[in-house]
């Protein structure tokens, strides 16, 4: 009996221990860590203009401006609701996610071509077989912030077009909002859609 009471003593103070430990002292200190050397990262990569959240440097948003770059398609259309969905009860609530549509199933084929056709309406100047594969299909997550180099620059014509900036001036906030690979080999090259319509913002002061 002596021997169970004991084990059992063992047992909740190894449980009451591990709790302490990993439950409150372990996140506080990696909270307080991050909070000192990478607050901005720790508290959302948000981004504000004027003094408001516009968004954040890591999830994507459903731009549909003729005067701006446009995200890759998303199932959750990146979680994007407005007062009216929400007061219609459309809000579900956030979340992320992909299609997860099987190669064999026809609505895959089907959501491509209607992304295909939507991006050749709104890019006449762009062919078909110009077309990036970002462009048009959705990220895994649904709130994928970034497109390839060629699917912005596949989106120049259009945006010079409705902005009057020159396309050089464009290439050149394409470079600007690249981020390179991780550690220079792994990855892509990819361009941040919000920091760069940041730039067209504020080069034509749109509102």
């Amino acid at each position: 009996m002596k021997t169970i009471l004991r084990n059992l003593k063992t047992a909740v103070l190894v449980s009451i221990s591990m709790f302490v430990i990993c439950g409150i002292f372990y996140p506080l200190a990696m909270t307080g860590i991050s909070q000192v050397l990478f607050p901005y990262q720790a508290n959302g990569s948000l981004v504000e203009k004027d003094g408001e959240i516009i968004g954040s440097m890591l999830v994507g948003q459903d731009f549909t401006d003729d005067r701006l770059f446009h995200c890759r398609p998303s199932a959750y259309n990146y979680n994007t609701y407005t007062l009216e969905d929400k007061s219609n009860k459309n809000y579900s609530g956030i979340a992320s996610g992909g299609y997860n549509y099987a190669a064999s199933n026809p609505e895959l084929k089907k959501r491509i071509e209607d992304n295909i056709n939507e991006f050749l309406k709104e890019n006449p100047t762009i062919s078909k077989e110009d077309i990036p594969s970002d462009i048009i299909t959705a990220s895994g997550s649904g709130l994928d912030p970034h497109i390839s180099i060629e699917a912005a620059q596949v989106q120049v014509d259009r945006v010079s077009k409705n902005t009057s900036i020159s396309k050089e001036r464009l290439n050149e906030m394409i470079k600007e909002s690249t981020e390179t690979k991780f550690l220079g080999i792994f990855g892509e090259d990819t361009v941040n859609v919000l920091k760069l319509n940041l730039e067209i913002a504020n080069e034509i002061s749109l509102d």
